[in-house]
């Protein structure tokens, strides 16, 4: 009989176990792809529901293993298994497999929502890319900095959204169309001008406001180009921690 400590190793540790986790490793990728095809297909065909049937099966097994070996994962004993099902992976698990339990059929109000949460099944992808792990540890470890950039921008997008729908007049005067007819468009709008990307489907018509607009991109580039110099250095520092932690354990080997 397999212990949880074997089991853990296989689903939380594959390189430790390479054949056995790889096998693992593998097999939960395969039905991570298989689930989302039916989202390509706007009809639901009966082979579908046999993907699905497989692919819930094994979901709800790897989170019944997960749950089941959570106290070499959270390390605090008995109550391991009490908040696991609170961290953000268990949730993500969840999500992912409640869908199964709907009846995938167009007559259903819900239908539309279990195949958006569905799509959650892809943040699954995440746990099986070394990368991925490796970029969770640099968001966690910068999160204080990203988080404040992330304060100062919705700030900002607050406060130019009501600047816009002040201002700006309900109707254009020259075209006579629609402009920022509520306080929702000003705030789509102040958020795609700040990250500049500029839809264009909302533009203001007065010099005061595109004014606005032009600060509004202008500090856009400072609130991404922030963030993604942070996240570069700190990447950067993980990759060379990484390489000498890989370089040490390689000379222990040989001694």
């Amino acid at each position: 009989m397999i212990s949880r400590e074997k089991i853990y190793r296989i689903i939380e540790q594959g390189r430790e176990d390479s054949n056995s986790g790889t096998v693992y490793d593998s097999i939960m990728f395969l039905a991570i792809l298989a689930s989302i095809i039916p989202l390509m297909f706007v009809n639901v065909y009966p082979i579908f529901r046999y993907i699905e049937w497989i692919t819930c099966g094994l979901f709800i097994v790897d989170y019944l293993l997960r749950w089941a070996t959570a106290d070499f994962r959270l390390k605090k004993g008995f109550w391991s298994f009490v908040l696991y099902p609170f961290t953000a992976w268990a949730i993500v698990d969840l999500l992912s497999i409640l869908p199964c339990f709907s009846p995938m059929s167009n007559g259903f109000k819900v239908f539309r929502v279990t195949r958006l949460m569905r799509v959650l099944r892809l943040f699954r992808f995440l746990r099986y890319f070394e990368q991925m792990r490796m970029l969770s540890k640099v968001l966690k470890k910068e999160k204080v900095i990203l988080l404040s950039v992330l304060g100062i921008a919705i700030f900002y997008v607050v406060i130019t959204a009501l600047v816009m729908f002040i201002v700006e007049p309900r109707i254009n005067p020259v075209t006579g169309e629609v402009t920022f007819e509520t306080f929702f468009d000003a705030l789509y709008w102040a958020t795609v001008t700040l990250t500049t990307v500029g839809y264009g489907d909302l533009t203001p018509v007065t010099n005061f406001g595109r004014l606005v607009s032009m600060f509004s991109a202008l500090f856009g580039i400072a609130v991404i180009a922030l963030p993604s110099g942070v996240i570069t250095a700190s990447y950067m520092e993980e990759l060379k921690s990484m390489k000498k932690e890989a370089e040490n354990a390689n000379t222990k080997t040989d001694d």
